[in-house]
C-alpha cells in the first residue's frame, strides 16, 4: 500500500512538473526546437534574398560606369573573395569548422555573382576531374564548367576569350611540380589569379559487377597512377598500366570497356556509374594537389598574397645564388623553387619560383630589380590571394 501510495505521488509530482516546463516530452521539445530552426531559416532566407539584390545593385552600378568609359566591367574580384573569405573564418563562433563556414558562404557567393555575370570556367577534363572538383571549390556550383583535352587548351581557351578563367594543377604533394603546366606558362601571356588546394583521394573504379581478379589493365592520369604506385605493387603486381589524359577520361572508359579499372575520385565515380574495388590506394593518406586559376588581368593585393615568377639565369657558376639571395635580403619567404628545360638550348633552365608578398608590394619591387640583373629573362606571372579554403 505504502508502494502504490508512493509511485502515484511521484507520477502526480512528475505531470505536475511537465505542466510547468520544468520536465518536457522529447517529441514536444524536438517540436519546439524544429519550429525555431524554421524560423531561422526563414530569417537566413530574407538576409539571402537581401544580399543577392545587393549583387544585383553592384552589377548595375558596374554597367552603368563602363558605358561611360568604355571598359568592359569587372565583376569578379578574386581579392575581394578572398578576403571575405579570410575575415568568415576568423570571425566563426562555431560549433560549425571554419572551413565549413566558409564553403557555404562560397557558394552564397557564387550565386550572387552568377546574377551580375555566370563565369565560364575552363578545366582539364572531361567531367569527372580532380580539376573540376577543384573548379568548382573556387568557383562555386554557380560558375560553368567547360572541360577541355589538355592542359593546353585550358590556356588557350582563357587566351581567347572562350572562357573567363582556366584551372589547372601545377603541383602534388606526393609527385612533385606538373611540367606541362610550367611549359604553358613559357608562352602564355595569361596571370595567375588565385590558388586551389584540393585533398586527392583515390579509388579503383569499375563497372558494377566487376571483380578486381577480372582486371586486366588499370588507367590513369599518370599522376594518380604515380600515386598509387605502392598499392598497386601490392596488389595488382601483374597487371598492366597505361596513362590517360585525366582521370576522368579513365573512368570514362572503365565505364565501358569490359576488364578496365580506373583510378578516379567520388565526382567520377558517381557521374560515370561506377563501383569502388578498392577505396583510397593513395600511398599517402596526406595525398594533396594544388592548382593554379588562370585570368586575363593582375590581381590587386588582398593582405595575404602569393608571387610567382619564371626566371632564367645565365649559365655561370653561382647564377641560381645570385637570384636567390635579394630574397633573403629582403625578408621574403619561398615557398616553391622547381625547374624546366627552357627548350631553347640544351643543358639550359627556366626556375618557377614562388614567394609570399604582392608585386605591389615596395620591398617585391626591389626584390625584382635585384632579380633582373642576375637573368637573362624574368617573367611575371602575377601575384595572387592564398587558398583561402
Amino acid at each position: 500500500m505504502r508502494c502504490v501510495t508512493s509511485c502515484r505521488t511521484l507520477s502526480d509530482a512528475t505531470v505536475s512538473r511537465r505542466g510547468k516546463g520544468i520536465l518536457m516530452d522529447p517529441e514536444e521539445q524536438l517540436g519546439k526546437i524544429r519550429a525555431r530552426i524554421d524560423a531561422i531559416d526563414t530569417k537566413l532566407l530574407d538576409l539571402i534574398s537581401e544580399r543577392a539584390r545587393c549583387a544585383q545593385e553592384v552589377a548595375e552600378v558596374k554597367l552603368a560606369d563602363s558605358r561611360s568609359d568604355e571598359e568592359p566591367p569587372v565583376f569578379y574580384r578574386p581579392e575581394r573573395e578572398a578576403q571575405v573569405l579570410r575575415a568568415i573564418r576568423e570571425r566563426n563562433p562555431g560549433p560549425l569548422a571554419g572551413d565549413q563556414v566558409a564553403s557555404i558562404f562560397r557558394e552564397l557567393m557564387s550565386g550572387c555573382l552568377a546574377l551580375e555575370q555566370p563565369l565560364a570556367v575552363a578545366f582539364l577534363g572531361p567531367e569527372g576531374t580532380y580539376s573540376q572538383a577543384a573548379a568548382l571549390k573556387h568557383f562555386g556550383q554557380s560558375a560553368v564548367p567547360q572541360g577541355q583535352a589538355s592542359i593546353h587548351n585550358v590556356f588557350r581557351q582563357v587566351e581567347e576569350r572562350l572562357c573567363d578563367y582556366g584551372v589547372v594543377p601545377v603541383e602534388n604533394s606526393t609527385e612533385g611540380m606538373v611540367g606541362q603546366t610550367l611549359d604553358c606558362f613559357l608562352e602564355s601571356p595569361l596571370q595567375i589569379t588565385g590558388e586551389i588546394e584540393l585533398p586527392v583521394v583515390h579509388h579503383l573504379l569499375a563497372s558494377e559487377g566487376a571483380s578486381i581478379d577480372d582486371i586486366a589493365l588499370v588507367i590513369g592520369h599518370e599522376q594518380a597512377l604515380a600515386q598509387c604506385r605502392q598499392w598497386l605493387d601490392s596488389h595488382l603486381t601483374n597487371v598492366p598500366r597505361d596513362a590517360v589524359a585525366s582521370n576522368g577520361e579513365a573512368a570514362r572508359r572503365a565505364s565501358s570497356e569490359q576488364r578496365i579499372a580506373a583510378i578516379a575520385g567520388d565526382m567520377a565515380a558517381k557521374l560515370y556509374g561506377l563501383s569502388p574495388l578498392a577505396n583510397a590506394i593513395q600511398d599517402s593518406s596526406n595525398n594533396t594537389t594544388r592548382f593554379l586559376v588562370l585570368g586575363r588581368d593582375s590581381v590587386p593585393p588582398s593582405g595575404f598574397d602569393k608571387t610567382s615568377l619564371l626566371v632564367s639565369a645565365r649559365n655561370r657558376p653561382g647564377a641560381l645564388l645570385g637570384l636567390l639571395r635579394p630574397f633573403e635580403e629582403n625578408g621574403i619567404s619561398l615557398t616553391r623553387i622547381d625547374s624546366r628545360p627552357s627548350k631553347t638550348e640544351k643543358w639550359t633552365y627556366v626556375f618557377y619560383i614562388e614567394c609570399e608578398g604582392h608585386l605591389a608590394d615596395e620591398v617585391m619591387a626591389e626584390v625584382i630589380n635585384q632579380i633582373e640583373e642576375h637573368s637573362i629573362m624574368l617573367k611575371k606571372l602575377g601575384s595572387y590571394p592564398r587558398a583561402p579554403i
